[in-house]
């Protein structure tokens, strides 16, 4: 039985491409080509009306191995305030939850616990606000209840954290409780400045390799990469 998993953050920009072309089929082809067994996406799902899901539920399990995880928070949304998860099939769920935090504008985190080859493991998905002083108050919020978490077994928290300074407050927020991984620039997807996207993990889980998965199509299907990490537990 595998001892090691991979997981992904993608922004998939409501799944509009740096051609400004709505195309969800190009998104699931750049999960399929990145691999992973959870994938945490941001700006998952229309921001007005319904806020229905860009990805059609049908498109996601015809053309991929992924199936979304249920939060059954906004009607038509795949999401919660943009933020979903995919779990690979034969990943159990073993449950999942939607989380207020404190916000300027709309903002929520999604998570859910899941099977990794018979270990709990708990995912955080996030999205944070454009506001610096917001930011932190989330992280703080954030990581107080991932690392409750930890008593279920190992947790990863992944996402688009909109911080462009390595010492700002978010970071220090995640850091006192948890590991930051640098995948590398991720934004904007052709010529990648920013590393907006991170993933972050605690001390049960040992990472064997991280990255930013770049691909012809991946340039154009979002103005991010996605970025990916691989861990052993």
């Amino acid at each position: 039985m595998a001892r090691s998993f991979k997981v992904a953050s993608y922004n998939i920009h409501k799944g509009v491409g740096t051609d400004r072309k709505r195309d969800p089929a190009r998104i699931l082809n750049v999960l399929n080509e990145v691999g992973a067994d959870i994938v945490c996406l941001q700006e998952a799902d229309l921001r007005f009306g319904t806020r229905a899901s860009v990805l059609p539920r049908f498109l996601i399990e015809g053309h991929t191995d992924y199936l979304p995880v249920p939060l059954d928070a906004q009607g038509d949304s795949m999401g919660w305030h943009g933020n979903a998860i995919l779990a690979k099939r034969g990943v159990a769920v073993e449950r999942h939850d939607i989380i207020h935090i404190p916000c300027l504008e709309p903002r929520g985190v999604v998570t859910a616990r899941v099977a990794v080859a018979g270990t709990p493991v708990s995912v955080f998905g996030m999205h944070l606000d454009l506001s610096g002083l917001w930011r932190a108050r989330q992280a703080r919020t954030i990581a107080a209840l991932a690392d409750a978490a930890r008593g279920h077994g190992p947790v990863v928290l992944m996402g688009d954290l909109n911080e462009w300074r390595s010492a700002a407050g978010a970071f220090r927020e995640f850091g006192r409780r948890f590991t930051l991984l640098d995948p590398g620039p991720s934004f904007p997807s052709r010529r990648p400045l920013g590393r907006l996207d991170r993933i972050m993990h605690c001390g049960g889980l040992t990472v064997q390799d991280c990255g930013v998965h770049r691909s012809a199509l991946a340039t154009v299907a979002s103005d991010h990469l996605p970025v990916w990490a691989e861990f052993a537990l």
